[in-house]
């Protein structure tokens, strides 16, 4: 398994910072699903139950020190972002226009900025974290290979 240096650094002790910025992702990430689940119908449910999930993963991917799950903690990051992304698009193009809808998708764009910001602090951007991504899965399959 090969973690970046900058990888390393970064999950070695846990500064305010991060804590914080973790926290306030897996605050906006649960408020959306609340907001989600109070919306009725199968697609909000599934919607709201899939963000529950991913907040859980962020949580994991945060705190946990195993090598398998440092190796692939941008995945709920990644996850997390394409999810509420798709939320975003998905409402734009079909969505109701109301008053709880425009909550829920400022605070859906918050937390696009805040992964990305946390990609910055974790990776040193979304790139990086790509690459990084990209090399764990490689190591994975070879791995499986042997």
């Amino acid at each position: 398994m090969s973690i970046s240096p900058a990888r390393e650094h970064s999950r070695g002790g846990s500064s305010a910072y991060a804590i914080v910025l973790t926290a306030a992702i897996v605050a906006l990430t649960l408020a959306t699903a609340y907001i989600h689940s109070t919306l009725g119908g199968m697609l909000f449910t599934l919607n709201a139950l899939g963000y529950v999930a991913l907040a859980i993963a962020i949580v994991v991917g945060a705190a946990a020190t195993m090598p398998l799950i440092v190796r692939f903690s941008w995945l709920p990051r990644l996850g997390l972002f394409g999810f509420a992304l798709a939320t975003i698009l998905g409402w734009m193009l079909m969505g109701p226009r109301y008053d709880m809808a425009y909550l829920a998708k400022g605070i859906e764009v918050v937390l696009l900025a805040l992964l990305l910001v946390d990609s910055f602090r974790v990776y040193g951007g979304p790139v990086p974290m790509l690459s990084e991504a990209w090399v764990s899965v490689e190591d994975t399959i070879s791995s499986m290979r042997r």
